[in-house]
């Protein structure tokens, strides 16, 4: 079955997921959709200081909103701030260092946000793909915690601040690739059997599609999605799959490419007459699963992933955080 998916999968990404099939997508958008001044409005993007993140960032700064740069890397984020800025003519771009993978420095970071800021749309854009089983200072493992674990504390952290706003919106970056994996609650740091980095990527990005799902069952005031970006040519897919890269780097999608959806999503009034909780590719909802690839799973083990993220999430909150 899994070789059934994976070749399935695989001839649907060389016709949607790459830059041709980007460009037969885009001869249906609409250009007004993105024809927006979102002056006044607060957007904080995770993992923003190259790739999909900072091209989201630039087109939204374009815009006229304000930009919050949340990212790991201090240099690069200084660099990727002064030419966001630079290019855009917009001041109101604001960086923020922090680890996704360091659970308690999420939460300090949350904490501090809420108080200094208000927030009207969170893109949790940070994502890795690390090859070999590698433990966070926490003792999680390095894909889990900064895919999975990161993205639903950053969330629940923010949930109260974006509850303030009309409009608020959370917009979560998956990956195709997720359809490949059935939900797995049973082993979420990959402890056992042979550790494969795609795999559990893939496994990561279907987690993430299952938690925009009950988050917009739960908080119905705000539009929750998820997309992919389609296959881009960004340093991250460069460093994280190197073969892949070489096989495909002339049929990749540019970074704006990639970032498009994302950013229909964030300012277009379009994106919010659909369904919360929906997957997006190329501005239009997709279905979450192949066919006949038997990775529904059962809505037990949707709420027990939530469960055990949840607890997961305590177990690194101090004392002094609040809700």
């Amino acid at each position: 079955m899994s070789w059934y998916r994976n070749t399935v999968w695989f001839v649907k990404g060389l016709r949607e997921y790459t830059r041709g099939g980007y460009e037969s997508a885009s001869k249906h958008f609409n250009p007004a959709d993105l024809e927006v001044n979102v002056a006044g409005k607060s957007f904080l993007i995770t993992g923003s200081n190259s790739g999909i993140g900072k091209a989201t960032a630039k087109e939204i700064a374009k815009r006229g909103g304000t930009v919050h740069l949340v990212c790991r890397n201090k240099e690069r984020a200084e660099d990727a701030k002064g030419e966001i800025v630079t290019e855009t003519g917009n001041q109101n771009v604001f960086l923020h260092i922090v680890d996704i993978s360091n659970p308690k420095e999420i939460w300090k970071f949350a904490e501090q946000f809420k108080n200094e800021h208000k927030l009207n749309v969170l893109i949790n854009n940070a994502g890795c793909m690390v090859n070999n089983r590698e433990l966070t200072e926490d003792g999680l493992e390095k894909n889990f915690a900064t895919n999975t674990l990161g993205t639903y504390i950053l969330t629940t952290a923010l949930l109260p601040l974006l509850e303030k706003e009309a409009d608020a919106r959370v917009i979560t970056v998956s990956s195709g690739g997720m359809l490949v994996q059935k939900l797995n609650v049973s082993d979420l740091q990959s402890g056992s059997g042979t550790f494969d980095g795609t795999m559990v990527y893939a496994q990561n990005k279907r987690q993430q599609v299952v938690l925009t799902e009950q988050w917009a069952k739960t908080h119905r005031n705000i539009h929750f999605s998820v997309m992919h970006p389609g296959w881009a040519d960004t340093p991250a897919v460069r460093s994280s799959m190197p073969d892949f890269y070489q096989k495909m780097k002339n049929s990749l999608r540019t970074e704006a490419q990639g970032a498009d959806t994302v950013v229909w999503l964030a300012v277009s009034s379009e994106a919010t007459k659909l369904p919360s909780g929906l997957f997006f590719q190329d501005r239009q909802p997709v279905p979450t699963h192949l066919p006949l690839a038997s990775t529904h799973s059962p809505p037990g083990d949707e709420e027990k992933l939530m469960e055990l993220l949840e607890e997961f999430s305590q177990k690194f909150k101090s004392p002094s955080s609040g809700t």
